[in-house]
């Protein structure tokens, strides 16, 4: 005979043997919820958990399939994932791993061990489901998803904004307007509820951040390039400069500065949906004015003949 994996139902849930009706109800709410497949695209993990949270809820949800499992599990001193012999227990191997023929749309998909002992049952009429949960059908029937992607400057993601997509669905093509989050990350998803363009399914919208002339992101700290003169390197200044909020600030250049350094001004860098901040880091690039006067040449070169410090040695 082949073994069987002993399911413990109320590990899974996260809820005592003596847990009420509500008690199981709100653990299995609040699992489905954060597992379900469409807040977790492409986690296998998630959704074998979700799976086995659904088939959890199914037994100990319904009052006559918990009596049956907890008949099975009280005799025995079984733990989540111990195999046994089923035959040593008056069940038969109908020869597909205990898989049975059923016309139930919600069977499908449920561990051998359910099948075992539920497979020919049919669903009881909860009053709670997954599909409540999300106001939809359920996991066994999932929506379509349609993904595109879109491009927005890390100023407009710093700040949020709102923009118009189009995209193609069959032979149709879709126009949307979709707010884009302050403090987006590149590479998040945005779900969107496809019924508000009149289709059946979810829109996933990946957003992209062009690269900046100004400001380069890494992480959550922002690196912004600063032009110096010279002799404003070489004796220390002061400077105003535009952050990404569109804030001026005053910064203080230390005397002796060279090309390639770098400045550290805690918490004016990007700010994330979650109010996380990072640093700015303001980088030195040292300039020389376009078109040199004469008086500036002649300094130059009185600076050229009185310096003896060779960079190159």
């Amino acid at each position: 005979m082949k073994p069987m994996e002993y399911k413990d139902y109320y590990k899974i849930l996260g809820v005592d043997k003596n847990a009420s009706t509500d008690e199981i109800k709100k653990a299995y709410r609040k699992l489905a919820k954060k597992y379900h497949p469409d807040l977790n695209p492409g986690d296998k993990e998630a959704e074998q958990k979700f799976k086995d949270i659904n088939e959890a809820y199914e037994v100990l949800g319904d009052e006559e399939k918990r009596r049956k499992y907890d008949a099975f599990g009280s005799g025995y001193n079984f733990t989540d994932g111990q195999h046994f012999d089923p035959s040593q227990f008056g069940f038969e191997d109908f020869g597909n791993g205990y898989r049975y023929t059923y016309t139930t749309t919600g069977g499908e998909g449920f561990s051998d061990f359910f099948n075992m002992f539920f497979g020919d049952d049919l669903f009881s009429d909860r009053d709670f489901g997954i599909g409540d949960l999300f106001g939809r059908r359920s996991y066994y029937e999932p929506k379509p998803k349609y993904e595109s992607e879109i491009d927005i400057s890390l100023e407009e993601a710093y700040r949020g904004t709102t923009k118009t997509i189009s995209f193609r669905v069959g032979n149709e093509t879709k126009s949307l307007s979709v707010k884009i989050p302050k403090g987006i990350l590149p590479g998040k998803k945005i779900r969107i509820n496809g019924e508000k363009v009149g289709i059946d399914g979810d829109i996933y919208l990946k957003v992209n951040i062009k690269p900046d002339k100004r400001y380069k992101l890494e992480g959550l700290d922002v690196y912004q390039k600063v032009d110096l003169l010279p002799w404003e390197a070489a004796l220390g200044s002061k400077i105003t400069i535009n952050t990404l909020s569109g804030d001026k600030i005053r910064v203080n250049i230390p005397p002796n500065m060279s090309g390639g350094k770098k400045i550290r001004i805690p918490g004016r860098g990007y700010r994330d949906m979650k109010g996380n901040t990072g640093d700015l880091y303001i980088e030195i690039n040292i300039v020389n004015p376009p078109n040199l006067t004469e008086e500036q040449k002649k300094l130059y070169e009185k600076l050229q003949d009185i310096t003896k410090y060779n960079p190159r040695r």
